[in-house]
C-alpha cells in the first residue's frame, strides 16, 4: 500500500504527472539514504525492535496525514506539501522495516543450507501475496472512500504489523561501522564475479521496473482515462503471476539449476518490458505487465539464492547493503524522469528502457556462462 498506494494519493490530490514522479521519487532517495542507518540500527538493537519501531512510526505519520488533510481543500498548496512530505517519510520507515525482514530472512537461508532457494521462495510468496492485496487496496479506499480511509487503512495495517511482530530480540552477524562497511562490501561483490554479474545486469533491469512502477498510474489515470481502482488492479494482478511464478521457480530450480531457470526468466521479463512500451490499451498494461512481473519474481529467487549462498556470514550486512544500494538507485531516477518527461513520450521512454534492459540481462548472462557452474541446489 505504501508504494502504490502514495503515488495514487499524490496523483488525486494534485491532478499533476509530474509531481507524482516527483513523489515517486522522494520515497526513495530517503530509502537509498537511510538504509546504512537502519543497517546499524538492526545489527545494533535486533530486528525485532527496529521493526516494531518503524511500524509505530509509520503508522503516526500517516495518521497524522490523514488528519491534516481532511482538514484542508484538496489541490492547495499545503495538501500538496503534506503529501509530498508523507511520500519521503513513509520511504525512509519503509527501509528500516524492510532491512529488519531482510536480515531476518537471509538468516533463515542460511540455516537451510542447500535449500536455501526454497526459504526464499517462500518469504518472496509472502511479499507477493501482500503485494496481491495492497494496490488493489489502495485504489479502491481511494477511489470510494478518499484519502482518510486509505491512509487510515494503512495506519491500521502498521499498528498491526508492529502488534504480531516478534518480541524476541534477535541478534544479526555484527558488521563494520558505516564507512567501512560498505567497503568491505564492495570488495566481496567484486570478489564474488557471479554475483556481480548478476546485480549488474539487475540494477539494468530495475531502472525498466522503476519506470514502469511510476509512469504506468499517471498513463492508466490520465492517458487510459481510467480510475485509481483500475492503477491498483494491474499490480494486484502482477503479484498474482509474481506468485505463481514464485512457487514454479522452487521446482524448477530442483530440476534444472539457478541458471537455466534465472535465463528464461530474464528473457520473458525483457520481452514482456518490450511489449508494454508499444501497449496502448488498459487489457494490454494488465496482461503485459503481470508477465513482466513474473519473471522479475522468478529472477528475484535467483538472485536472492545465490546471495544467501555465496556472500560469506561475517560480512553478509556490508554486502547486503551494497547489493540493495545498488539495485535501489534507478527507483528514484525514475521518479524524476517522469516528472520531466512529458506525458506524451513516456511511451517512448519506457521502451528505451526495455531495450536496455534486455541488453543487461544478454551481458549478465553471457558472461555467466563463462563462469563455473551456478549451485543448483537439487532436492
Amino acid at each position: 500500500m505504501t508504494t502504490y498506494g502514495i503515488p495514487l494519493l499524490v496523483l488525486a490530490t494534485t491532478g499533476s504527472a509530474a509531481l507524482t514522479g516527483l513523489a515517486f521519487a522522494l520515497e526513495w532517495i530517503p530509502r537509498i539514504g537511510a538504509f546504512t542507518v537502519a543497517g546499524t540500527l538492526v545489527d545494533r538493537y535486533g530486528t525485532a525492535r527496529v521493526f516494531r519501531a518503524a511500524c509505530l512510526a509509520r503508522a503516526f505519520v500517516v495518521l497524522a496525514a490523514a488528519i491534516v488533510l481532511t482538514a484542508l481543500d484538496a489541490r492547495t498548496l499545503a495538501a500538496t506539501v503534506t503529501v509530498m512530505l508523507l511520500a519521503a517519510f513513509t520511504g525512509v520507515l519503509t527501509e528500516f522495516s524492510f532491512v529488519a525482514a531482510e536480515t531476518t530472512g537471509s538468516a533463515a537461508s542460511r540455516k537451510a543450507g542447500p535449500r536455501a532457494h526454497r526459504v526464499q521462495s517462500v518469504l518472496l510468496g509472502i511479499d507477493q501475496s501482500a503485494t496481491l492485496a495492497g494496490p488493489a487496496i489502495s485504489g479502491l479506499l481511494l477511489e470510494h472512500g478518499g484519502p482518510a480511509v486509505m491512509l487510515a487503512t494503512l495506519a491500521s495495517l502498521s499498528l498491526l504489523a508492529a502488534a504480531l511482530g516478534p518480541s524476541v530480540r534477535t541478534a544479526p552477524p555484527g558488521v563494520a561501522p558505516a564507512q567501512r562497511g560498505l567497503r568491505a562490501g564492495w570488495a566481496t561483490l567484486r570478489s564474488l564475479p557471479a554475483l556481480a554479474w548478476l546485480v549488474g545486469g539487475l540494477v539494468v533491469s530495475n531502472a525498466a521496473m522503476a519506470l514502469l512502477q511510476a509512469a504506468v498510474p499517471v498513463i492508466v489515470v490520465t492517458e487510459l482515462d481510467h480510475s485509481s481502482a483500475d492503477a491498483g488492479l494491474i499490480w494486484s494482478a502482477a503479484a498474482v503471476a509474481s506468485l505463481l511464478a514464485i512457487t514454479a521457480s522452487r521446482a524448477a530450480i530442483d530440476r534444472w539449476g539457478l541458471w537455466p531457470v534465472g535465463a528464461v526468466a530474464a528473457t520473458v521479463a525483457a520481452a514482456a518490458t518490450f511489449a508494454v512500451a508499444q501497449a496502448d490499451t488498459y487489457r494490454g498494461y494488465l496482461l503485459l505487465i503481470a508477465v513482466v512481473m513474473a519473471g522479475e519474481g522468478s529472477l528475484t529467487v535467483v538472485f536472492r539464492t545465490l546471495r544467501s549462498h555465496l556472500i560469506p556470514p561475517d560480512v553478509f550486512g556490508s554486502t547486503l547493503a551494497v547489493t540493495v544500494l545498488l539495485l535501489l538507485l534507478p527507483f528514484p531516477a525514475a521518479g524524476l524522469l517522469v516528472a520531466a518527461v512529458p506525458l506524451a513520450q513516456l511511451g517512448h521512454a519506457i521502451t528505451v528502457a526495455a531495450l536496455l534492459q534486455a541488453l543487461g540481462f544478454a551481458v549478465a548472462f553471457t558472461r555467466l556462462r563463462t563462469l563455473p557452474a551456478l549451485p543448483t541446489f537439487p532436492a
